[in-house]
């Protein structure tokens, strides 16, 4: 009797050991998949439609975005997506770069913000929107994100966006916080980021825009955002709302140091 309980807890021993070293290979597997994958990133081609897009005289105006303010005076891209969003006086409001994106197009090429923003996802200008944040986001790859905290509406972003991450609601009393609000936890054999602190290099907001290969898309900010509200059943929020910058804030802040690899490339 005794022989059989050591057998049968040894046996057991080893199916816990066998498990965790699948876990781990397998999640060991998917990033090298990634890794493959990266170097022929087809999000790439976003990056060159969106310099194109950026330099193009197009709308009503027939301009380009060249004189477009992204923070660091008119034209400067390299660095701002590393300190978005971010307080822009002449708008009164705290913005993405996909929200300025809207309010740089509408002042100097005559596209209303307001019909792009009520577009569908990857349909229209949206998708040249979401082209612009990722070259936009690669003229930044590799540096370190410092998002702005000094005024005052930047810090009511980052106190509503917190509260936000922690809001339970709808049908399956779900928060941001349910699958990202601590460590060690997973879905679908990938890990779950604690975004709640700064997760670290590459990952959580310093990954997005993205190119995801399981639906061959291309994903801002806005759209990683929208599909969170998605999964926990809340109803959408609008495109550059209060709502998914104020997110944006505090996961941008909380994620002050890290290295961008955005524009990345996810499942």
């Amino acid at each position: 009797m005794k022989i059989s309980k050591a057998i049968a807890g040894g046996a057991l021993g080893c199916l816990v050991l066998t498990v965790a070293y699948a876990q781990k290979t397998t999640v060991q597997s998917i990033e090298e998949y990634r890794a493959m994958l990266q170097d022929g990133n087809p999000a790439e081609l976003f990056e060159a439609k969106g310099e194109s897009l950026w330099k193009q005289k197009r709308g009503p105006k027939n301009a380009s975005l060249e004189q477009c303010d992204l923070g660091k005076g008119p034209g400067i891209v390299k660095g701002v997506f590393l300190e978005l969003p971010r307080y822009f006086s002449d708008t009164n409001k705290v913005q993405d770069m996909e929200s300025r994106l809207l309010s740089c197009m509408e002042t100097l090429q005559g596209i209303k913000a307001a019909e792009v923003a009520s577009t569908p996802f990857g349909k229209g200008e949206q998708k040249n929107v979401t082209a612009l944040a990722t070259w936009l986001a690669a003229e930044s790859k590799g540096g370190k994100f410092n998002l702005p905290q000094s005024h005052v509406q930047e810090k009511i972003s980052y106190e509503v966006g917190k509260r936000l991450f922690f809001q339970r609601g709808g049908p399956h009393d779900f928060a941001c916080a349910s699958c990202h609000g601590q460590d060690g936890t997973r879905i679908r054999l990938q890990d779950l980021p604690n975004l709640t602190k700064n997760p670290g290099d590459g990952v959580g907001f310093a990954a997005w825009p993205a190119y995801r290969v399981s639906n061959g898309q291309m994903w801002g900010m806005q759209q990683r955002l929208n599909d969170c509200y998605r999964q926990q059943r809340f109803p959408y929020p609008g495109f550059g709302s209060d709502v998914t910058i104020a997110l944006g804030v505090y996961l941008g802040v909380n994620s002050q140091g890290s290295v961008s690899v955005a524009p990345a490339i996810k499942r």
